[in-house]
Order: C-alpha cells, then sequence, then structure tokens
C-alpha cells in the first residue's frame, strides 16, 4: 500500500522544495521566463525537467484610490447582492414550488442591503487607519530557468540559437 495521498499528482514532490540542476537562462519578467519554456517545448524537449524559479522576491502594494464612505458603501452592496442572489437561487432549487423571481429580487437586495450596512460599519471603526484602497502582489526580480543537469547543455544551445521562422 502506498502512503500517497488520493489526489496528488504523480512526478510532483510531497513537500515543497526548490528544484535542483543548472541555470540556463535568467530573465528579468516571468514572461520571458515563459517564452523561453515555450521555445524548449516546441523543440521537444522534456519538460519535465524545466523549472522556473523567481528569485528576490518583493511585496508590492499598489494604491489604486482613496476610500470613502460611497464606495465602502458601493463595494458592500455588491458583495452582499452576489451573497443574497446565491442564497436566492438555492432557495429556489430547494423548493421549486414555493419560489418566485420576485423572491430571488428580493433575497438579492436583502444581501446588499446586510453587505452595505456591515462594509460601512467595518469602515467607519478602521477609518483613520487605512483610507486608500490598493491590490498587493508578490514579484521577483529575476526568474530563472533551471534545468536538470543531464539536459542543460540542450537547453542553452536551444536558448541560444536564432529562432526559428
Amino acid at each position: 500500500m502506498t502512503d500517497r495521498p488520493p489526489f496528488a499528482r504523480r512526478g510532483l514532490p510531497r513537500e515543497p522544495a526548490i528544484p535542483r540542476g543548472e541555470v540556463v537562462a535568467t530573465f528579468d519578467s516571468y514572461q520571458q521566463a515563459q517564452a523561453a519554456v515555450d521555445r524548449l517545448a516546441r523543440e521537444e524537449f522534456p519538460l519535465k525537467e524545466v523549472s522556473i524559479v523567481g528569485s528576490d522576491l518583493r511585496s508590492v502594494e499598489r494604491v489604486t484610490g482613496k476610500l470613502s464612505y460611497g464606495r465602502a458603501a458601493l463595494a458592500g452592496a455588491l458583495s452582499g447582492l452576489w451573497i443574497g442572489l446565491f442564497f436566492g437561487l438555492l432557495l429556489v432549487l430547494l423548493s421549486p414550488g414555493g419560489a418566485t423571481p420576485l423572491f430571488i429580487g428580493a433575497a438579492a437586495l436583502i444581501g446588499a442591503g446586510f453587505g452595505m450596512f456591515f462594509n460601512i460599519a467595518v469602515y467607519g471603526l478602521g477609518r483613520r487607519r487605512r483610507d486608500f484602497t490598493s491590490v498587493m502582489q508578490v514579484i521577483a526580480t529575476s526568474y530563472s530557468v533551471i534545468v536538470g543537469p543531464e539536459h542543460a547543455n540542450r537547453a542553452r544551445n536551444l536558448l541560444d540559437a536564432p529562432p526559428a521562422p
């Protein structure tokens, strides 16, 4: 009997580990590293031997705007609307004879109201601590294409050769 989890992919290690091998190319962006791997794929390279490793990770927070009571209310209403719509549709599916489209609309409006109320309350409690909206990303400063040692020279040759038309 095996100790492999029932839905584990074959060939992937059970515990996270940094891939072993030789660095065949280094790029400034993930798209460039991905293009290099695509190029190896077109040349029938054994892709199970290839990894892309990002180095020097940085957390980047991009400010997208100023937060206000109006924006907080709108965001809360929209998220509550979707939740109310979901529960309304779920109740319609569970009791198909008694529910009407008016019931679904009422559930969506009640969800929007609760979402708006709770989002305004949360914003009001923490107002002066964070008055802006933002998006958080983790970005690497460089991306290395790593290949198993037995295939490293072939990978370097394929990546250094001029691209085929």
